[in-house]
């Protein structure tokens, strides 16, 4: 073991009151920061905090940073809990628990409404509210049926966003619906007076959820075999351009 000689009192009385006067003290703000300049101090004179073990060792060692060279074990203790104190790591779950708490939208936690609209021509708007506490992922495009529909309107490619649409409580999204043909060329034309909205998971085709049932016209909704749905979108002049 190596061997260290004790200082002289006076140098040791100066070395403490230049610590305590350039901040390197024993402080106690530097309980969450230990300094370096009053870890130094202590490792180099290790006599100085051993010589009763509850002087200037024990002072310093409320710091955290002599918790490891003190003698006395109640300094040790203390200098330990800087290390139970680190909040960084808490924050960073939290962090990851607002991530991870985006659902899907569905019927559960929005509103749908449907509305034919004037222009473009035998077209209709689907509007999404999401009503819940916690961001919602409008994910692919809607399923729709139409009363007892046995088909699935097919999604127009073109209008598939770069990005899931994401919605924030209170904040909308879109859908464009084309009914029919506006030269007549759709086969099966039919009336339909109820509208089921279906939302879709992760992956395409599957479970997103509750279905939404939004309310139609007291006539109802014309609509034929080249019935076709946007992607759900951010903007509704977006989803009413295709």
């Amino acid at each position: 073991m190596r061997k260290y000689h004790a200082l002289p009192v006076a140098l040791l009385a100066a070395l403490t009151l230049t610590a305590c006067q350039d901040g390197t003290g024993t402080k106690d703000e530097g309980a969450a920061h230990p300094d370096p300049a009053s870890a130094t101090v202590t490792a180099t004179h290790p006599a100085a905090a051993g010589d009763s073990g509850k002087g200037t060792g024990g002072a310093t060692g409320t710091q955290g940073t002599t918790g490891a060279t003190g003698t006395d074990g109640t300094s040790g203790a203390t200098g330990t809990q800087p290390a139970k104190g680190d909040k960084a790591a808490t924050g960073d779950k939290s962090a990851k628990g607002t991530t991870a708490a985006r659902v899907s939208c569905n019927g559960s936690n929005t509103t749908v409404t449907a509305q034919p609209v004037r222009r473009p021509l035998n077209h209709m708007l689907l509007t999404v509210k999401n009503t819940g506490s916690k961001m919602c992922d409008l994910t692919y495009y809607p399923v729709l049926r139409f009363d007892e529909m046995q088909w699935v309107p097919r999604p127009i490619k073109d209008s598939k966003p770069q990005a899931v649409t994401t919605l924030a409580p209170g904040e909308s999204g879109y859908a464009g619906v084309s009914l029919s043909a506006a030269d007549g060329s759709g086969e099966w034309g039919t009336t339909g007076h109820k509208l089921t909205v279906g939302f879709q998971g992760r992956t395409p085709n599957s479970d997103g959820g509750p279905s939404a049932l939004p309310t139609l016209p007291a006539k109802g909704v014309y609509y034929d075999s080249t019935l076709t749905v946007t992607y759900w979108l951010r903007d509704m002049d977006d989803a009413l351009t295709y």
